[in-house]
């Protein structure tokens, strides 16, 4: 007989973790099922052992309790702005509200007081340096956990989960969704364990995303297929970026290229931060973070070109793992390269980084040449953006700024989902990252809210 609950979730990421958080008020029957390990147990080898990466299956960087960004620096955007594109499903106000109640949880649970980007003033004087340059900065007022204490808060919630009654099953992969009549009824685990709910949540991450589109198209579901991001991971003195991290810490800037018109934007500014590998099912791609309790000398932030695919192609996550294949093809990894190598159309060599300012907090990175792997308009975008924020920071087209590739941000196509958030099955809901519904924390947090305050309402019925 399979077990019996009255909501499964899948998927241990913020979007699981806070649609569990708002059941607890009316349900204790709560099942929890995520593939990877509990947060002690996450231990890259790789990283551990200063090796190359393992390709460990699953990746304990992305997958485990608290999801891939468990080991994120933990950015908390408190801006309707980004995110996720949740404003599609409910009002811009509602969001704003649901912004405010998910803070005050994470608040709850250890975040730090301090907010960055309160300063209107300083925030104004940014904004006008930014339009100067052909920049739109898009204000932001930020959280920041921080690696380190991010781990703390997501450990505090799973003890709280768990003192509450909440089952987790950590190490168990969701191989099949359940559905009889139309209706889903429960999930069934690698191994063939069966549990029945009337309610199924699925929030299975970036990294679970393509298990997710290949369920939705047995089950019949339809699919809007999201851009995909590609670019480089930015590597600068600390000092470069001061005057806009002391202020924001986390600087969006939007740019259109001359050449193309293609959409480039600044993403996860990590001040202080180390720039870091992760495992996207065995293709290499790069990261960056900033630690809660140690600094680096640099900053580290990813310039990304984004990519909207039309007929016949629908395949832009196989298209992003396919550059970033390129390059590890090409370097046995990530691949590292000063800026002044590639304006001189060179690559670099270990001798020629050591000529550098900047040391790599990625040591492991290999020296190459970026051109060889991004398509010529993407890397032509890059340029031209990193030429314009040079204007507003002085020393980020410097010779000596390291360049890291391929990072790519893989946006999950995105099911057709209901303002709850719930799929044409009734009873199966799709939150999260890997839903292609958000794209960060606090939009991830929040779909889980959304969802658990429909079922417990239903419930409550």
């Amino acid at each position: 007989m399979a077990k019996k609950y009255d909501v499964i979730i899948i998927g241990g990421g913020p979007a699981g973790i806070f649609a569990a958080l708002e059941l607890l008020e009316r349900t204790g029957k709560i099942l929890i099922v995520e593939k990877g390990k509990s947060l002690a147990d996450r231990v890259c080898p790789a990283k551990k052992q200063h090796i190359a990466c393992a390709k460990c299956q699953p990746c304990s960087i992305v997958c485990g309790w608290g999801g891939a960004g468990a080991f994120s620096d933990g950015k908390l955007t408190l801006s309707t702005e980004v995110g996720g594109f949740l404003d599609e499903y409910i009002s811009k106000d509602r969001l704003h509200k649901m912004i405010r109640y998910v803070d005050d949880l994470y608040l709850r649970f250890g975040a730090p007081e301090e907010v960055y980007g309160d300063d209107e003033e300083k925030v104004a004087e940014i904004e006008k340096k930014a339009v100067l340059a052909d920049l739109r900065l898009i204000p932001s007022r930020i959280r920041h956990l921080g690696s380190g204490r991010t781990l703390e808060v997501l450990q505090a919630m799973k003890d709280y989960l768990e003192e509450k009654g909440v089952e987790v099953a950590l190490n168990s992969l969701c191989e099949e969704l359940l559905v009889e009549n139309g209706v889903a009824v429960g999930v069934r685990l690698k191994g063939g364990a069966e549990y029945r709910a009337p309610y199924i949540i699925v929030g299975p991450g970036r990294e679970g995303s393509e298990w997710l589109v290949a369920e939705g198209r047995r089950l019949g579901l339809k699919t809007t297929v999201n851009p995909v991001d590609i670019g480089v991971r930015v590597e600068l003195p600390a000092e470069v970026m001061e005057p806009l991290t002391s202020v924001v810490f986390e600087s969006k800037f939007i740019y259109y290229s001359r050449s193309f018109e293609d959409r480039v934007r600044t993403f996860c500014m990590c001040p202080y931060g180390e720039v870091v590998v992760e495992n996207n099912d065995g293709v290499m791609t790069v990261n960056g973070h900033s630690h809660a309790h140690k600094k680096t000398a640099n900053t580290n932030f990813a310039v990304l070109v984004s990519k909207n695919f039309t007929e016949p192609f629908k395949e832009p996550i196989t298209y992003g793992k396919y550059i970033a294949g390129l390059a590890n093809l090409l370097g046995g990894g990530v691949m590292v390269q000063r800026l002044g190598d590639l304006q001189m159309g060179r690559r670099s060599t270990p001798e020629r980084l050591k000529k550098g300012l900047v040391i790599p907090t990625l040591p492991e990175a290999t020296p190459g040449d970026l051109s060889l792997v991004l398509p010529y308009r993407h890397l032509l975008a890059i340029m031209e953006m990193l030429q314009a924020l040079d204007m507003i920071a002085p020393g980020v087209n410097s010779r000596n700024t390291l360049l890291y590739g391929v990072e790519v941000k893989f946006y999950s196509s995105r099911l057709h989902l209901s303002t709850h958030l719930e799929t044409k099955i009734p009873g199966l809901f799709a939150v999260g990252d890997g839903a292609g519904v958000t794209r960060g924390l606090m939009q991830a947090s929040i779909s889980g809210v959304i969802v658990g305050k429909e079922i417990k309402k239903r419930l409550g019925e």
